[in-house]
């Protein structure tokens, strides 16, 4: 079981195909997402990433925590379970 993480402060051109690249290199990545604006399509600017096991993740978090991507520093840490919303 992977770990899914939240990566805050992105960039807005970044995309769910770039995002999947730049944590590649860290591990095996199960899923990239940049969560986008429903009317728009523009990105919100964060998103989350599923990797394959937790050294792995743990391994993205040290590099990429704090690390500019495009001009921003971007935010990575362990994503925390969906809240309800009733």
């Amino acid at each position: 079981m992977g770990k899914k993480l939240y990566v805050g402060n992105l960039p807005y051109s970044m995309n769910d195909q770039k995002l999947n690249e730049v944590f590649s290199a860290y591990g095996e990545v199960v899923s990239a997402k940049v969560i986008t604006d429903y009317e728009s399509g523009r990105s919100k600017g964060f998103g989350f990433v599923e990797m394959a096991n937790d050294n792995d993740a743990a391994t993205a978090i040290q590099q990429l925590d704090g690390k500019e991507l495009d001009g921003r520093n971007v935010r990575v840490n362990e994503a925390r379970p969906k809240e309800d919303r009733r």
